[in-house]
């Protein structure tokens, strides 16, 4: 059956959208307006309204609470959790029974993704579920919410853009696919980077007057701020044929810092103001503190916000009798703390500060030890700058994610990187689609259709070189591990519909036993091409993915452990690549596969 509609998914680490435009004919001109789905949620137990936006929780019910229908949904009934906005204001008062953060736990290759590991920190007896289980449901939620509204187009069999962070790295990408597929969507659906859809986004509020603000050799940054991570990209402005052409040229890391973090940043300050009136919270308060937080910088940074907002905690224990604590809090005093500890003025050669490292760490997410986003702004245009010019510059910046509807942080942000440059290589604010909760979704919509009918295309290839790393033969040496080199085997901007030999010796690959296979990617090493070898580098050159631990099928004419192979990859259409381990004394080959869509 041919797909009626496209649909652009932005699975947010705070918000999840569903956008989505009918696909129509080949060639029968725009695109058609994108709107956005109204998803049903539960907002209150047995209360049902239709947002937006869901929001990106999960909360795990206790046995009471799972009869009498209060879970139930539309489409569901006797439900055992719940997703959305209820389980969002549950994280303020059950937060060891309240999913958040899934997607950030996506990206830690430090713990078993599948394994239900959240919420973290809850007790061992609490019920928990996975990353991957956590995000599933709420993919689910947006499956099942575009089935009830649309019947007669099952989702399975529509056009589908699922975004990812630019910084995801080949095995969260695979594992967000995963856990897409598992939820119904289909087979073939493309995974694209959220910067680029956001720019996707500005190119479909613009049309063809894009070309009118943007110019051969332009920088356009995209800087993406928003529940719990930040992303960077740069997209420069080409020419081919006198056609202009848009090429995304680097990527920054994943960045554990957002707007959860201030969140964290307010609810510190006022357990302070607490503890001054001599209310000393314990853990349980903190947490919901914190999560309250989210409501009251939302409220306050708004456009038209109040003066002055109002914040309450439940009381715990006999003192306080059940009862609750609140404070009232001033929207300048917020916005200077916020500004300030995240935006600071800063120069253009700062990097982030790195804090002095304790030998006992919580196996928690690696936040960020820095969260002034001006300093990490300033080490990815050096990263991506070169000796002669000095740091990358952006002519343009196109700002999205939740955190920058607050005018102060725009602004400040602004006149940061003006102090960076000349007064007339200032970059310019982009003006585009305000909507910046929404603008991913409806990007990854307008995607999906120009790449069905044709239209304006970021080019870039994929965002990163990967590596494999090879043991070196010798001598072995009692507790030292053998030396490892790392092998290019798919250079940065490598096309999507490509594929190609990697030029290289024989290598050895370990079949009929179990054996660990590591993989290495860079945002930096723009040089590097297939077949290039690496003796050494370092953390900020190579980042070491999640490995691979497997037993590869024997081949029976080898009487070795191990056969003679060189190596094939491609990236598909769809944005997978493919590592192909051929044997050069036998016509078998294996392979190795991960998701790297850019």
């Amino acid at each position: 059956m041919t797909a009626q509609y496209v649909l652009g998914i932005d699975l947010g680490t705070t918000n999840s959208v569903i956008a989505y435009a009918p696909l129509g004919d080949p060639g029968s001109g725009d695109l058609p307006r994108v709107e956005l789905l109204a998803v049903p949620q539960l907002v209150a137990s047995g209360t049902v309204e239709s947002r937006r936006a869901l929001p990106s929780f999960a909360y795990l019910a206790s046995g009471h609470e799972t009869g009498g229908g209060a879970l139930d949904l539309p489409w569901a009934e006797g439900r055992e959790f719940a997703v959305g906005e209820f389980a969002r204001r549950q994280a303020a008062e059950v937060p060891d029974r309240t999913v958040g953060a899934a997607k950030s736990w996506l990206a830690h290759s430090q713990v078993d993704r599948h394994r239900p590991i959240l919420p973290w920190g809850a007790p061992e007896e609490a019920a928990k579920i996975s990353p991957v289980t956590a995000s599933r449901r709420y993919l689910e939620h947006l499956v099942d919410a575009w089935q009830d509204a649309f019947p007669e187009a099952p989702v399975a069999e529509q056009q589908v853009v699922l975004t990812v962070p630019a910084s995801f790295d080949a095995a969260a990408r695979e594992l967000t696919r995963e856990a897409a597929l598992a939820a119904g969507l289909p087979e073939n659906l493309v995974l694209l980077e959220e910067p680029q859809a956001a720019v996707y986004a500005w190119l479909a509020d613009r049309g063809d007057r894009w070309r009118q603000t943007l110019t051969v050799g332009d920088k356009l940054l995209v800087c993406d701020v928003g529940g719990g991570t930040t992303d960077l990209s740069l997209v420069g402005v080409t020419e081919d044929e006198g056609e202009l052409q848009l090429q995304r040229i680097a990527v920054g890391n994943h960045l554990l810092v957002g707007g959860d973090n201030m969140d964290l940043a307010m609810a510190h300050h006022l357990a302070g103001r607490f503890a001054e009136q001599g209310v000393t919270l314990d853990p349980w308060q903190s947490v919901a503190l914190w999560h309250s937080c989210r409501a009251a910088k939302e409220t306050l940074l708004a456009a038209e916000g109040p003066e002055v907002h109002s914040i309450s905690v439940l009381g715990r224990g006999s003192r306080l009798i059940g009862g609750t604590v609140s404070l009232e809090v001033n929207r300048r005093e917020m916005a200077e703390l916020l500004i300030e500890g995240f935006f600071p003025a800063c120069g253009a050669t700062d990097r982030p500060a790195r804090r002095q490292v304790s030998g006992f760490q919580e196996l928690g997410l690696p936040f960020e030890s820095d969260p002034a986003v001006t300093r990490h702004l300033a080490a990815f245009l050096q990263a991506h700058g070169n000796e002669s010019e000095g740091p990358a510059r952006p002519t343009h910046v196109l700002f999205n994610g939740g955190v920058f509807k607050a005018d102060a942080f725009r602004d400040r942000l602004l006149e940061t990187m003006g102090d960076w440059f000349d007064a007339e290589q200032s970059p310019q604010f982009l003006q585009g689609d305000p909507d910046l909760d929404y603008a991913v979704a409806r990007g990854a919509a307008h995607y999906g259709w120009v790449k069905r009918h044709g239209g304006v295309r970021i080019r870039g290839g994929t965002a990163r070189s990967y590596y494999v790393g090879i043991e070196t033969a010798g001598l072995a040496v009692p507790g030292a591990p053998r030396p490892l080199r790392a092998l290019c085997v798919a250079p940065m901007g490598m096309e999507e519909g490509t594929a190609a030999d990697v030029p290289s010796g024989e290598i050895g690959l370990v079949v009929g036993q179990p054996a660990v296979f590591r993989f290495f990617s860079s945002s930096v090493r723009k040089e590097d091409r297939s077949g290039d070898v690496l003796d050494r580098w370092t953390e900020d050159e190579l980042v070491e993915t999640d490995s691979i631990q497997s037993t590869l099928e024997a081949d029976d004419s080898i009487e070795e452990a191990y056969v003679a192979v060189r190596f094939h990859c491609a990236v598909t259409e769809l944005g997978i690549f493919e590592l192909w381990c051929a044997g050069t004394k036998t016509d078998r080959r294996w392979k190795l596969e991960f998701s790297v869509r850019t």
